[in-house]
């Protein structure tokens, strides 16, 4: 498909269209012809002449009357394929469709009979019909209070309303945006695949995801609980990755921050950015000139130093020996030190100004389990000898 052939995409406004309208021009595609219900339909008429390939996502989900299911999803598909035809336009045309398309509602009877009216414009004309059955779509744009119960959770939830969880049992298959709509690029670009379970289909190329409206509620609720906790959502869920970046869409906008809790005393301060159980935890350490911290080892916990602003010393004494070692290291140029095991360390503000210490840890801090502090450091040089093998550590 080349990037500047003409693309007609209906529903353009939608939550769905808007995804792959954005994602579209990410991509490259430079003409893209979008229509909307508020889009004057003589444009109709003259985007069917232009258009190399058609998205039609345009359809009624919530109408106040049954009738108008039949108009916006039968009727106007009809329509849009009569003038298709009349232009003589052989285009591609893909159509979103929904699993309740099987269903004997008036949704479900007004979508399966668009899905006929589409493969009976690709019989009579030869144009190909890619017809794609959504389950439940959710990400970033979707309208809340209408047909995503995730769109509803993430609103009310990063809102502060209540939610309404009525059967916690209940299963719903998931598909997430980006995955529905790289499916959808894939297909242009001549990706298509043909669903062999419901013959003349085409097959997301993506996950479903299947999950419980009770674990959905919880989930989406751990994450506003998160900005306390400090907790990190599963990233390696896949399901709940996207979830998490889903939610973040719906924060108000007054409220992308939040505040930490910041423990500091004389010496500077400790504070705690992010915890996992299974990555440890992140911290940022500020000493003032000329403060000491550490002098104490770990048994089996290890961290990481990433000085980013000022000049630290960070001395080592393997414990059964009296050799120290010292890394310099300043904002100047980021470098990681490793803090390994059996070795007693301290971190020197050895600077004119404050020292600012990004720091990661295997383990979340416990201040019930706060390591002791051994005999002060002077290495060769400016620090120290760190205490006798019999100080304590910090039991991990």
């Amino acid at each position: 498909m080349d990037k500047h052939s003409a693309i007609l995409v209906t529903g353009a406004g939608g939550f769905v269209g808007k995804n792959l309208c954005a994602a579209l021009r990410c991509r490259g595609y430079d003409s893209l012809l979008t229509f909307d219900i508020d889009t004057p339909k003589e444009a109709l008429r003259e985007y069917v002449q232009k258009a190399a390939f058609v998205f039609h996502l345009a359809g009624v989900n919530r109408p106040k009357d049954p009738g108008e299911f039949y108009a916006g999803n039968r009727g106007f598909t009809e329509e849009l394929l009569h003038l298709l035809a009349q232009a003589g336009n052989k285009a591609p045309v893909l159509v979103t469709s929904s699993v309740q398309a099987e269903l004997d509602n008036d949704y479900g009877r007004s979508k399966r009979e668009a899905e006929e009216l589409i493969f009976a414009h690709e019989r009579a004309t030869g144009a190909p019909a890619l017809v794609y059955r959504l389950p439940g779509v959710f990400g970033k744009w979707c309208r809340p209070a209408y047909n995503s119960v995730v769109a509803t959770f993430c609103h009310n939830i990063a809102h502060g309303q209540p939610i309404e969880v009525r059967d916690r049992a209940y299963t719903l298959p998931l598909v997430y945006i980006d995955d529905v709509v790289d499916t959808f690029i894939g297909a242009m670009e001549g990706r298509a695949a043909r669903d062999c379970s419901i013959p003349g289909y085409c097959h997301l190329m993506c996950e479903v995801y299947q999950t419980s409206l009770g674990r959905l509620a919880d989930t989406i609720r751990s994450f506003a609980e998160s900005r306390a906790t400090l907790a990190v959502p599963d990233m390696g869920d896949a399901l709940t990755r996207k979830l998490y970046a889903t939610y973040l869409s719906y924060l108000p906008e007054d409220a992308f921050a939040y505040p930490l809790c910041m423990h500091a005393d004389a010496r500077g301060s400790f504070t705690e950015f992010l915890r996992t159980p299974e990555r440890g935890h992140v911290s940022v350490n500020v000493a003032k000139p000329g403060v000491v911290k550490g002098n104490h080892w770990h048994h089996t916990k290890n961290e990481k130093f990433l000085v980013v602003r000022g000049e630290a010393a960070i001395c080592f004494r393997r414990l059964g020996t009296d050799k120290v070692l010292e890394y310099r290291v300043s904002g100047d140029k980021l470098e990681v030190v490793d803090i390994p095991t059996g070795y007693v360390h301290s971190i020197e503000n050895v600077g004119q100004g404050e020292l600012v210490t990004v720091m990661w840890a295997s383990e979340p801090f416990d201040p019930q389990n706060r390591p002791s502090v051994g005999k002060r450091m002077y290495p060769a040089g400016i620090s120290a000898i760190l205490g006798s093998d019999q100080e304590n550590s910090q039991r991990k």
